[in-house]
């Protein structure tokens, strides 16, 4: 029963997640809340996992999920059930697009798209950052002990060095990796 509903709950993100895999953020915050099969950390996790990694983000952050809720099986599930989705759409789209390219009405649906994407993108930078570098139940009652200033810090460097020096991306996610390495280390020992 568990894998009808992973496949169900990821269909409906890969249905509705339009602009790529950042835009299944909001639907995989949903889906934490909604079913309990892993927590903010765990989609944190799941976020630096399914950025670090080779693939669509998308794609690998339903592997991930539902591997974590359900093993092999899981991963499987909720990958072709965020992909079943793109799959349906791509084929049909594909047959009707052809005869409706130059159409107005199909050009200002495209147009309307946009903005809903970079929507959903935004929202879910906007919960990664408050996540990640604030702690929203700390904010109210101790505002500069709510920011992880560590992180503040590393995002910075890592904005000013993308600025500076143009680097394949992996350069800056592997410096990360080591920053963050280091830095659980060392608050180990404190």
């Amino acid at each position: 029963m568990i894998l009808i509903r992973l496949f169900c709950e990821f269909f409906k993100a890969g249905l509705f997640a339009i602009g790529g895999g950042l835009a299944t953020l909001p639907f995989l915050q949903e889906i934490s809340q909604t079913t309990g099969w892993f927590s903010q950390q765990d989609l944190l996790d799941l976020i630096a996992i399914s950025e670090s990694t080779p693939g669509a983000i998308g794609v690998n952050a339903a592997t991930y999920a539902g591997y974590h809720t359900y093993g092999l099986a899981g991963g499987i599930v909720a990958t072709l059930g965020l992909i079943a989705p793109s799959i349906i759409i791509i084929i049909l789209v594909s047959k009707v697009l052809e005869k409706f390219k130059e159409s107005s009405l199909v050009q200002h649906i495209f147009y309307g798209l946009r903005p809903a994407s970079t929507g959903l993108i935004a929202a879910a930078g906007f919960s990664v950052v408050l996540a990640t570098l604030v702690s929203v139940t700390d904010l109210p009652s101790d505002p500069a002990g709510a920011c992880n200033w560590f992180g503040i810090l590393l995002a910075a460097a890592l904005y000013t060095a993308i600025k500076k020096w143009n680097r394949h991306p992996v350069v800056y996610i592997a410096a990360s990796a080591v920053i963050g390495i280091a830095a659980g280390y060392l608050h180990m020992f404190e």
